[in-house]
């Protein structure tokens, strides 16, 4: 435990921190769920869950959560999945 009271502060910073990154992170795994599975199944809504989690991942990079290049390739992947599943 820090006996310095500005370490105190950022024990308390960083606790503050890693729950906000882990909601957007654990939020971010369920919106990309959502939309593999809509490409799974062809669904109706198949775009708008695709474009959903698009902006939760690049909602993330902006916030530092993820790398840029995480989320680039992330979205380039299901954009590759959708593509193909829809020529088939």
């Amino acid at each position: 435990m820090p006996n310095i009271k500005s370490q105190k502060d950022r024990v308390v910073q960083a606790k503050k921190e890693a729950m906000h990154n882990k909601a957007i992170k654990s939020n971010l795994k369920t919106v990309i769920k959502k939309a593999d599975a809509a490409i799974e199944s062809n669904a109706a809504d198949k775009e708008t869950a695709i474009k959903a989690a698009a902006s939760a991942l690049n909602s993330a990079q902006s916030k530092g959560v993820i790398h840029k290049n995480t989320a680039a390739r992330k979205i380039s992947r299901m954009a590759k999945r959708a593509n193909k599943a829809a020529a088939q």
